[in-house]
Protein backbone atom coordinates (compact mmCIF):
# COMPACT_ATOMS: atom_id res chain seq x y z
CA UNK A 1 0.00 0.00 0.00
CA UNK A 2 3.14 2.33 1.14
CA UNK A 3 3.97 2.06 -2.11
CA UNK A 4 1.43 2.77 -4.42
CA UNK A 5 0.98 5.96 -2.70
CA UNK A 6 4.39 6.83 -3.34
CA UNK A 7 4.10 6.25 -6.89
CA UNK A 8 0.85 8.60 -6.91
CA UNK A 9 2.79 10.96 -5.17
CA UNK A 10 5.82 10.82 -7.71
CA UNK A 11 3.56 11.12 -10.83
CA UNK A 12 1.29 14.08 -9.12
CA UNK A 13 5.16 15.71 -8.26
CA UNK A 14 6.35 14.75 -12.16
CA UNK A 15 3.04 15.91 -13.57
CA UNK A 16 3.30 19.25 -11.78
CA UNK A 17 6.25 20.82 -14.31
CA UNK A 18 4.92 22.69 -16.81
CA UNK A 19 6.63 20.52 -19.35
CA UNK A 20 6.07 17.04 -17.97
CA UNK A 21 2.08 18.82 -17.80
CA UNK A 22 1.79 19.68 -21.23
CA UNK A 23 3.29 16.03 -22.32
CA UNK A 24 0.77 14.42 -20.92
CA UNK A 25 -2.12 16.43 -21.48
CA UNK A 26 -0.85 17.43 -25.16
CA UNK A 27 -2.92 15.82 -27.64
CA UNK A 28 -1.62 14.29 -30.62
CA UNK A 29 -3.13 17.26 -32.69
CA UNK A 30 -1.81 20.07 -30.62
CA UNK A 31 1.58 17.66 -31.02
CA UNK A 32 1.20 17.85 -34.44
CA UNK A 33 0.67 21.36 -35.20
CA UNK A 34 3.81 22.41 -32.58
CA UNK A 35 6.09 20.11 -35.07
CA UNK A 36 4.79 22.20 -37.71
CA UNK A 37 4.95 25.35 -36.27
CA UNK A 38 8.04 24.43 -35.55
CA UNK A 39 8.73 23.23 -38.86
CA UNK A 40 7.48 26.85 -40.45
CA UNK A 41 9.59 28.62 -38.30
CA UNK A 42 12.59 26.24 -39.15
CA UNK A 43 11.98 26.81 -43.20
CA UNK A 44 11.39 30.15 -42.70
CA UNK A 45 14.90 31.02 -40.79
CA UNK A 46 16.53 28.62 -43.96
CA UNK A 47 14.79 30.97 -46.12
CA UNK A 48 16.10 34.24 -45.17
CA UNK A 49 19.87 32.26 -44.79
CA UNK A 50 19.47 31.71 -48.53
CA UNK A 51 18.08 35.06 -49.52
CA UNK A 52 21.27 36.26 -48.30
CA UNK A 53 23.31 34.03 -49.93
CA UNK A 54 21.45 34.68 -53.43
CA UNK A 55 22.00 38.10 -52.92
CA UNK A 56 25.73 38.14 -52.61
CA UNK A 57 25.89 36.08 -55.36
CA UNK A 58 23.75 38.14 -58.02
CA UNK A 59 26.16 40.67 -56.72
CA UNK A 60 29.24 38.90 -57.04
CA UNK A 61 27.99 37.97 -60.51
CA UNK A 62 27.25 41.41 -61.44
CA UNK A 63 30.05 43.05 -60.74
CA UNK A 64 32.58 39.91 -61.54
CA UNK A 65 30.59 40.13 -65.27
CA UNK A 66 31.60 44.09 -65.46
CA UNK A 67 35.44 42.89 -64.22
CA UNK A 68 35.39 40.55 -66.60
CA UNK A 69 34.29 42.33 -69.57
CA UNK A 70 36.77 45.31 -68.67
CA UNK A 71 39.64 42.89 -68.47
CA UNK A 72 38.74 41.11 -71.91
CA UNK A 73 38.79 44.72 -73.94
CA UNK A 74 41.84 45.82 -71.87
CA UNK A 75 43.72 42.45 -73.10
CA UNK A 76 42.32 42.63 -76.57
CA UNK A 77 43.56 46.43 -76.57
CA UNK A 78 47.30 45.13 -75.55
CA UNK A 79 47.30 42.39 -78.23
CA UNK A 80 46.55 45.09 -81.11
CA UNK A 81 49.39 46.76 -79.66
CA UNK A 82 51.60 43.74 -78.95
CA UNK A 83 51.01 43.00 -82.74
CA UNK A 84 51.94 46.34 -83.97
CA UNK A 85 55.19 46.20 -81.85
CA UNK A 86 56.05 42.91 -83.13
CA UNK A 87 55.34 44.23 -86.89
CA UNK A 88 57.95 46.98 -86.54
CA UNK A 89 60.30 45.37 -84.79
CA UNK A 90 60.17 43.06 -87.60
CA UNK A 91 60.42 45.32 -90.30
CA UNK A 92 63.67 47.14 -88.76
Amino acid sequence: MWVKRSAVVLFVASASTPAAAASITANPIRKVVNLLQQMQQKVTAEGEKEKELFDKYQCWCQTGAKDLSSSIQSAETKIGDLTSDIKESEEN
